[in-house]
């Protein structure tokens, strides 16, 4: 009788002792010092950028919360979202958008479950409301701009044509130097504690 072989594993062992299940994952299982040390580790742009250090996907995302707040009166909430709107990436890494077009459904399916289960462990809404999706899409892609033309080598012209002009928002607004990783995980876990301060303080 033939033995059957093991299903390949889909988890991932965190350093805060969590096992994280990609295919199935629990809220219960995220934890955000993880997400914070993995973001700071995570670079952006497949680390083709300049400087002495990667610009990380913890970097990126304070830098989106930074613009959500230059764009308008944003709430706690939309802050949090905005600050965690890449956070899978911490188990599934930084996919540039053109390997995630060659790869197609099956990096969308995993990514989305994850994001369910962060924003349900932090007590955010599973899924954005649009309005709020499209806020967050926006600030993304200005600092993708600003990231393309200081760092990644983009012209201006090929900036807009790919990111669209980042309307509002101007280059003294905001830091694009890369910094080291350790620095940036504090920053990410001081920031996200910052908020949820705010968010609990506007709570009945």
């Amino acid at each position: 009788m033939p033995v059957s072989e093991k299903p390949p594993r889909a988890w991932q062992r965190m350093l805060s002792g969590r096992r994280l299940d990609l295919l199935d994952p629990s809220p219960l299982d995220v934890e955000i010092s993880d997400i914070a040390q993995g973001l700071a580790r995570v670079a952006r742009w497949n680390g083709q950028t300049r400087g002495d250090h990667a610009f990380s996907v913890a970097q990126h995302s304070l830098m989106v919360e930074t613009i959500i707040g230059h764009l308008g009166a944003a709430s706690p909430e939309i802050r949090q979202l905005a600050l965690l709107h890449d956070a899978p990436e911490y188990v599934i890494g930084d996919m540039i958008s053109p390997f995630k077009s060659v790869v197609g459904g099956g990096y969308k399916t995993v990514e989305a479950k994850l994001e369910a289960a962060i924003h349900i462990r932090f007590g955010l809404p599973a899924t954005l409301p649009k309005a709020t999706k499209a806020l967050i899409k926006r600030a993304d892609r200005i600092s993708a701009y600003f990231e393309a033309t200081e760092l990644a080598g983009f012209s201006d012209t090929e900036a807009r044509a790919f990111f669209g002009p980042p309307r509002g928002i101007s280059r003294d607004m905001l830091d694009v130097s890369p910094c080291p990783a350790a620095q940036i995980e504090r920053q990410f876990l001081d920031r996200f504690e910052a908020i949820e301060a705010l968010r609990q303080k506007g709570k009945p």
